[in-house]
């Protein structure tokens, strides 16, 4: 927080406090740089370039500014006081050094309203700076009166502001802690469908060229991104996704779900594309830092839950084919409620046309190029009443594959059958959950290929993936010919559906160790 920021590197007074953190108004802080790094940001901001040009040198903030910004103990700052920074270097008013202070002041290089806020700003700080106990010699650089507008920087979509601190009736600042964090977000969650809902922040986290590994990330307010129209995620493909869900319990406390699944599958899928990928470690802390500061987002119990999308993308320029010199694993997060929203059970179509994934592909593999291919026949099959494509193997035709974003189960007496994880289909973390619930329950799981006749034979068809979780098949056309599955109340997927939802939502002792408690 930058209370805890201010406190531990200057002696800044309340009321200094509050023209730091003013809502919506002008913005005037100090910072301590350390004198090696002072040249390179003066030098920025001398030759005319723009300031948002700053903010895209990572390196200089994550290796420099950061571990400055928390008292020297090499650690990257938190969200609060890195935004603050990125609103200074990414504003639309360059900033320029006064020449004629010995401790360089800041200002915005507009007229008008902005210099006599400016103004304002520095009456307010004299006494803060009468008592401030650092010199303004090097090693360390006192840069007076960073002047911004909130809100004006365009790579977000709305003004932010720190959360530790907020603006009183009588116009005096006051720490809320938590409070603000933890109010519930304005949503109605009976109305909730699975569809982006903006929250607070999300994290990002960088691979810079000629390093094999991820640095630490920090939190941003969620907003656009900008990115190079040569980079290899929107020329190439190159870039893969995850999702999986946080829960809240009944005693109001958080969950994740098998989280270290996700981070597997995205580390295959990286080897693949060729691409860097955050470590385990810090996949799972990047999910669990993006939760929590979306913590008012998280639905009540039994009104949803919190759908978590991490991102690895190549984001450098290359106009030849290759790899990316420069990656960005980015995690966002949304509430949402069910994803076939107003129906039971799904109508599926099997696609004779198009095939989703081949022998050899990258159909094993939750890259962003797989899922527009079946675009096109999933419209096709919507507009003519259905829920979703069933698609077949692409070598023969006779086998089930998945459906445009599931798998798929056949249930024939007490034996579950799956098409096997051989490359062509996900390798779904729900699919996998359910195969070790229903060994459990007692049930004979068989991964083998399924027929299509087989699926159409089956007593019960279910779809499973983090976004349907355990959904039950009405019906199967092939061929023109509609087959039907009675809805069972008490069958084996709506079984498999509680346990799994119950382990998810804390309700049901977890005697698999898949839950993640998050404070």
């Amino acid at each position: 927080m930058l209370m805890d920021f201010f406190s531990e590197n200057s002696k800044t007074s309340a009321s200094s406090m509050w023209a730091t953190c003013h809502y919506q108004e002008r913005v005037g802080f100090k910072l301590y740089i350390p004198g090696d790094v002072k040249l390179d940001i003066l030098e920025l901001l001398r030759g005319g370039r723009e300031p948002r040009q700053l903010a895209s040198n990572r390196n200089l903030l994550e290796k420099s500014l950061c571990p400055v910004m928390v008292g020297g103990k090499g650690t990257l700052c938190s969200a609060e006081q890195l935004l603050v920074l990125n609103l200074v270097l990414c504003g639309r008013h360059p900033c320029r050094p006064a020449a004629t202070s010995p401790n360089p002041t800041l200002t915005h290089s507009g007229k008008g309203e902005d210099n006599r806020h400016c103004a304002a700003a520095a009456a307010a700080d004299t006494d803060a700076d009468r008592s401030n106990p650092f010199p303004p010699t090097p090693p360390l650089l006192w840069v007076k009166k960073l002047v911004v507008v909130v809100g004006c920087c365009p790579h977000w979509q709305k003004p932010y502001m720190a959360p530790s601190w907020r603006s009183s009736p009588d116009g005096h600042s006051t720490t809320n802690g938590n409070a603000e964090k933890k109010q519930p977000a304005d949503v109605n969650w009976d109305e909730l469908g699975f569809s982006l809902t903006p929250t607070d922040y999300m994290y990002v986290m960088r691979c810079g060229s000629g390093e094999s590994c991820f640095s630490e990330g920090t939190l941003l307010p969620f907003g656009n991104i900008e990115m190079n129209p040569c980079s290899t995620i929107l020329n190439y493909g190159q870039g893969l996704f995850e999702g999986l869900k946080a829960y809240r319990k009944e005693d109001g406390k958080l969950l994740l779900f098998r989280p270290e699944q996700n981070a597997l599958r995205m580390i295959a899928g990286a080897d693949r594309l060729c691409m860097p990928s955050p470590a385990v470690e810090q996949f799972i802390d990047a999910v669990k830092q993006t939760v929590l500061a979306n913590e008012r987002w998280v639905p009540p119990v039994g009104k949803g839950s919190m759908y978590v999308r991490p991102l690895l993308m190549g984001t450098s320029a290359s106009l030849g084919l290759g790899p990316a010199s420069e990656y960005t694993f980015l995690v966002y997060a949304s509430p949402v409620g069910i994803y076939h929203k107003g129906h039971a059970t799904l109508n599926l179509v099997v696609e004779e046309e198009h095939h989703r994934a081949i022998p050899g592909g990258t159909g094993g593999v939750k890259t962003v190029a797989n899922y527009s291919p079946v675009l096109k026949a999933l419209t096709r099959a919507k507009a003519k009443g259905f829920s979703d494509v069933l698609f077949s193997d692409a070598a023969t035709g006779k086998y089930v594959d998945e459906a445009s974003a599931c798998n798929l189960f056949a249930v024939k007496g007490m034996v579950i059958s799956t098409p096997p994880d051989h490359g062509t289909i996900l390798p779904g973390i729900t699919r996998k959950s359910i195969l070790e619930i229903a060994l459990a329950l007692g049930y004979q799981v068989e991964e083998r290929q399924v027929s299509i006749e087989e699926m159409l034979d089956a007593d019960e068809v279910f779809c499973t993936g983090t976004a349907v979780v355990v959904t039950p098949v009405g019906s199967i056309t092939y061929k023109g010919k509609r087959t039907e599955y009675g809805a069972k109340v008490d069958g084996v997927c709506q079984k498999l559906h509680t346990r799994l939802t119950g382990i998810q939502t804390g309700q049901i002792e977890d005697t698999m160790g898949w839950t993640v408690a998050l404070n």
